[in-house]
């Protein structure tokens, strides 16, 4: 049987159906391409549970129908083996329910934004933002992922103050959301004389690209400057102002590109960013409404929140959301963070196999 949280939940979400199904009946919303494109696809996202759900209702009416039959002599065998027959069906639509209730992120093969800025730490910092940039670079190449980096904001030592790089491919996202957090290095620095250990902090945040219907973003939202760019990449930057700043009026977000070589792509790639930032926001949004399936998760991926730490003379990287330890420094930098991911996806499994079962 489903528990009554389950339940309640799957109420919610008939409401939600019939709801929309309201919504898509008024002419103001039926001549509204973009709206009812959204709609339907919720809708048909919704429809799944809502047709298991009610099958799931009328498999137990008919049990109980049965049940009433157990005292008749001549029906008892047909009535048992027709409840048996109704207990794997049931079984069934609650596997189901459960997958569909509490589904694998949605956004799991949507194209990873990852950002990555210097935090605590100087030049020391920057360098070890690099090192993270080189990290996800190689993991992506390890998978066959397409990655590329679309803003880099570089240091005199080859450090990045920030960069964004994307992560297109088949789960991307659903693998490298674990990586929203502060990262920790400790190591001696090489522009350190006196051997001394320093530690060090960089930003990470991993945002899913949304498709444009999904995020609407209205020009006169945005305040948009254009300047010239700055740091390597060809001088011929430097004489026109191809680089563009954006800042989304309503929320305050600000976004950067200057890696392009005109203004239209960097406005494009610009634009890109902000999207993804924005399309977070109402995710977050939405998700705090829900709040269990997210808790359940690695926590709020807050970047207040260390999450990992580098030790360079212990050849040691240690994630603390699950206590994980290994001692492969090299190969993590490398992009080998396969153990790591794993780990911390198993754990979000077991977490939210936990809510279903409170």
């Amino acid at each position: 049987m489903l528990e009554a949280k389950v339940i309640e939940k799957i109420e919610e979400i008939k409401e939600e159906y019939e709801g929309i199904i309201e919504e898509m009946a008024k002419p103001e919303v039926a001549s509204d391409a973009v709206k009812i494109g959204q709609l339907s696809k919720r809708l048909s996202q919704l429809e799944e549970i809502v047709s298991r759900y009610e099958r799931y209702k009328k498999n137990l009416e008919e049990e109980e129908d049965m049940k009433k039959l157990l005292s008749d002599p001549d029906l008892h065998p047909l009535a048992e083996e027709e409840i048996e027959r109704l207990r794997i069906e049931r079984e069934k639509l609650e596997r189901e329910l459960l997958e569909l209730v509490f589904p694998p992120d949605p956004y799991a093969d949507r194209t990873a934004i990852i950002e990555i800025r210097a935090a605590t730490g100087g030049e020391e910092a920057a360098l070890f933002a690099a090192d993270l940039v080189r990290m996800y670079l190689r993991y992506a190449e390890r998978h066959g992922y397409k990655a590329e980096i679309i803003h880099a904001n570089t240091t005199g030592l080859g450090g990045y103050k920030e960069a964004i790089i994307t992560v297109e491919g088949k789960g991307a996202y659903s693998r490298l959301k674990y990586e929203s957090g502060v990262h920790r290095v400790q190591r001696i620095p090489e522009t350190e004389s006196g051997g001394r250990i320093h530690t060090s902090t960089a930003t990470v945040a991993v945002l899913p690209e949304p498709e444009e219907v999904e995020v609407e973003i209205k020009e006169e939202d945005l305040e948009i400057e254009t300047f010239r760019s700055s740091g390597p990449g060809g001088q011929h930057m430097q004489k026109n102002e191809t680089a563009v700043r954006i800042r989304h009026i309503p929320t305050g977000i600000v976004v950067m590109c200057q890696d392009q070589r005109s203004q239209l792509q960097n406005k494009e790639r610009a634009l890109r960013t902000l999207r993804a930032h924005l399309f977070e926001l109402e995710r977050k949004k939405q998700e705090e409404e829900l709040a269990t399936q997210r808790r359940a998760q690695i926590g709020t991926g807050a970047r207040s929140e260390k999450i990992r730490t580098y030790n360079f003379l212990q050849n040691r990287v240690t994630d603390h959301r699950i206590g994980l330890t290994i001692h492969r420094l090299d190969d993590v930098l490398d992009g080998d963070l396969d153990e790591i991911i794993e780990a911390l996806a198993l754990n979000e499994k077991a977490n939210a196999k936990k809510i279903t079962q409170s």
